[in-house]
């Protein structure tokens, strides 16, 4: 049973943007309120890379080197949905992006991690 879902990826040449988003569908996940949320991506024949964080309350944010000063991550927790907003794309972008619910802990309950199936993204040169 898919827990994330993903939307807004596919193609675009390089220097342009991309918005990918990010809600909870499903009925044992419903609120992404209380996670801390990431996108990763992975090319083909790589890792999977960690791109950009954000904390629950949105106060605080990371990225990966490489994206830096391009990419910004947020969120909406009262419209449910966490965004990335990938800027100046080029083609070592390219790859699936994903989207991720961190696991916690609170008040002795833990709630495990939560992944999207992924969306595809590809820059052309």
């Amino acid at each position: 049973q898919v827990q994330l879902v993903e939307s807004g990826g596919g193609w675009a040449e390089t220097g342009r943007s991309l918005r990918l988003s990010c809600r909870p569908s499903g009925f044992t996940l419903r609120s992404l309120a209380s996670y801390s949320m990431n996108w990763y991506r992975q090319a083909p024949g790589k890792e999977r890379e960690l791109v950009a964080s954000i904390t629950a309350a949105g106060d605080s944010t990371n990225y990966t080197d490489s994206v830096k000063g391009r990419f910004l991550i947020s969120r909406d927790n009262a419209k449910n949905t966490m965004s990335l907003q990938m800027n100046n794309l080029s083609p070592e972008d390219t790859a699936v992006y994903y989207c991720h619910a961190d696991s916690y802990c609170e008040d002795y309950v833990c709630y495990s991690e939560y992944w999207g199936p992924g969306t595809q993204v590809t820059v052309s040169s």
